[in-house]
């Protein structure tokens, strides 16, 4: 059985969900109120969320169990891989897995299947000529996070003023994601 809490983030409430001791969804539950996490791994998740719109550097992610195919694993640790603040366009990722950039779709259709985001950060991949595709959560909320993770400041969640696919400075320490 998972157990959840709601958090309430300045782009929408998360849902965010353990199984033996690990995180195994955070996805956006638009309605929902916020709750206290009840589980010493939902308070690090909570502790984390909150250092991330903070705009400081989060640290480590708590434990994460995705559930996914192989693929979909690989491409969330790829994606794990790009630094806090920059972008890869779907190609170059899949390049980056040792694949060619005509599996661009397959590694967005992997991403489109991420049941942890934020913690696996598949709002960092963008088009191949910088624009914002592709995000579950919406291309708004896409945005916005770049735009946080790019300048550290949390008022840049409602200030959009920034170049789509250009970074700067990051507020993350490069940590990869392990799943």
């Amino acid at each position: 059985m998972n157990n959840a809490f709601f958090y309430r983030s300045p782009v929408g409430i998360l849902r965010v969900e353990e199984n033996n001791g690990a995180l195994v969804l955070c996805a956006f539950a638009d309605g929902t109120a916020e709750t206290e996490p009840s589980l010493s791994v939902l308070s690090e998740a909570k502790d984390w969320l909150d250092r991330y719109f903070a705009g400081r550097d989060p640290g480590r992610t708590p434990p994460l169990a995705p559930q996914g195919t192989a693929f979909q694993k690989a491409v969330w640790e790829a994606i794990g891989r790009i630094p806090c603040g920059k972008t890869v366009s779907y190609g170059g990722l899949a390049v980056s897995m040792g694949l060619t950039p005509r599996h661009a779709r397959a590694i967005g259709n992997a991403l489109h299947k991420n049941p942890l985001l934020l913690f696996i950060p598949c709002h960092r991949a963008i088009g191949k000529d910088g624009s914002f595709t592709g995000f579950a959560a919406g291309i708004a909320r896409k945005e916005a996070l770049l735009r946080l993770e790019r300048t550290k400041d949390p008022s840049a969640l409602v200030s959009p003023n920034d170049t789509p696919g250009s970074a700067s400075s990051a507020m993350c320490s490069h940590d990869p994601v392990s799943v």
